[in-house]
């Protein structure tokens, strides 16, 4: 199946590089499939540049720019910080080959994502315990001491630490 955002995405980008127009900050997230916020942020953060048209003061955007923000749209789904991206960019705009960098940091990421994995089954376990013996048990009312019986009465010794 045809996914129209990205065909949209596309023929919005290339009919502006045919006219060699460059993009509002609007145009630019639609392309990246950002909101217009994100772009913002990024600007502010001098991770992506934008010229500033002197007849209107509105910000622009060239194609350096979309392809920058396709970049750190990935580099983010991989797990990377934006200061890491943004040390990243450094390396590679300095003319050094950020690609040591980038495996060492991920080298580092997957042993943490791991333990967050972990960390959140064990909060799973623990959250479905709860619900399980919660099944059995009447409805409280509040009384003024009391906000909810189930969470107030829930025993398990990995909540007394």
């Amino acid at each position: 199946m045809l996914d129209l955002g990205v065909t949209q995405r596309f023929y919005a980008v290339s009919t502006l590089i045919a006219k060699g127009d460059e993009m509002l900050v609007s145009d630019l997230a639609k392309a990246a499939g950002v909101t217009g916020e994100t772009v913002r942020h990024y600007t502010r953060k001098g991770l992506i540049k934008a010229q500033q048209n002197p007849e209107n003061q509105y910000h622009e955007y060239d194609l350096q720019a979309l392809q920058r923000l396709r970049f750190i749209k990935r580099a983010r789904a991989l797990g990377f910080s934006l200061n890491e991206i943004q040390d990243i960019i450094g390396l590679a705009e300095h003319g050094e080959s950020p690609c040591p960098t980038v495996r060492d940091l991920m080298a580092e990421k997957i042993p943490e994502t791991e333990r967050k994995i972990a960390e959140l089954e064990r909060h799973l376990a623990l959250m479905k315990a709860a619900l399980t013996d919660w099944q059995t048990q009447p409805d409280g009312v509040p009384t003024g001491s009391s906000i909810c019986c189930l969470i107030e009465d829930w025993s398990q010794e990995t909540t007394d630490e």
